[in-house]
């Protein structure tokens, strides 16, 4: 991504830690002045801040939390009385929690669904009017368990599942002044309650061999921002885990 008008203004959700950190500095070299959204990772937010100021690009910080109805016409606004306009949307921000399917209350499938599927219908719908003016972007995160049931993690798969056809339906009805696009992550980073050998046999069932890195999430935004004729598309960057497993299937 070259040449890129120096004005041009990018807001991350969930740009503080992880994939969203990453997405966040990678855009600050690509150019891109910044609000980076966050909850409670306050220190890991202004360290993210202090290394784009370091690449001579704007960071701007809003604390919010996603889940609160209101939370993101505030995220937006602030864009708006900062920056005056934006390019680039990207929802990154989600929770990532195992649970039982029968165990699952109605408290903890609303926060999930609150953040990582209406959160960025929200989102999208405060800033519609800046995205239209800039003839801007959106970039929604989704991951594999958008087309995998993964029995772990039920209303994570269900609510990413929902965002990833929401991108469809974004892209039919922001079109043509906006694009939306949406990125399906593999295995990049470890879960922290997850061991050395159950994170190494999801890379050995990889195609490639390997776990990705958040980067290779960022250069996936970065296409997208630049990409003037693809919209409604859902990329998948896993290594080729969504093919699944090599061979037929065994005989019984």
């Amino acid at each position: 991504m070259n040449n890129l008008n120096s004005n041009k203004i990018a807001l991350v959700t969930g740009g503080a830690i992880r994939i969203g950190r990453a997405i966040s500095i990678a855009l600050a070299e690509a150019g891109y002045d910044l609000v980076v959204a966050h909850h409670s990772s306050v220190d890991q937010a202004v360290e993210v801040q202090k290394i784009i100021s370091s690449l001579g690009r704007r960071c701007e910080l809003v604390q919010a939390d996603l889940r609160e109805p209101n939370a993101p016409d505030i995220v937006v606004e602030s864009v708006r009385q900062v920056f005056g306009r934006l390019d680039l949307l990207v929802n990154s921000a989600a929770s990532f929690e195992s649970s039982s399917l029968l165990e699952l209350g109605v408290d903890e499938w609303d926060s999930v669904m609150a953040l990582n599927c209406r959160a960025p219908h929200l989102l999208v719908r405060a800033a519609a009017d800046l995205l239209r003016e800039s003839h801007g972007s959106v970039v929604n995160i989704v991951d594999l368990s958008a087309f995998q049931p993964w029995s772990e993690f039920p209303a994570h798969a269900v609510s990413k599942a929902g965002l990833a056809h929401l991108t469809r339906i974004q892209a039919r009805v922001l079109a043509p002044e906006v694009r939306v696009n949406a990125i399906a992550p593999g295995a990049l980073l470890q879960p922290n309650d997850w061991s050395d050998k159950r994170w190494a046999a999801i890379a050995e069932a990889t195609p490639l061999k390997c776990s990705g890195s958040p980067d290779d999430v960022s250069q996936a935004v970065l296409f997208f921002a630049d990409a003037d004729f693809v919209t409604g598309e859902i990329l998948t960057v896993d290594g080729g885990r969504h093919l699944g497993p090599d061979g037929p299937p065994i005989s019984v």
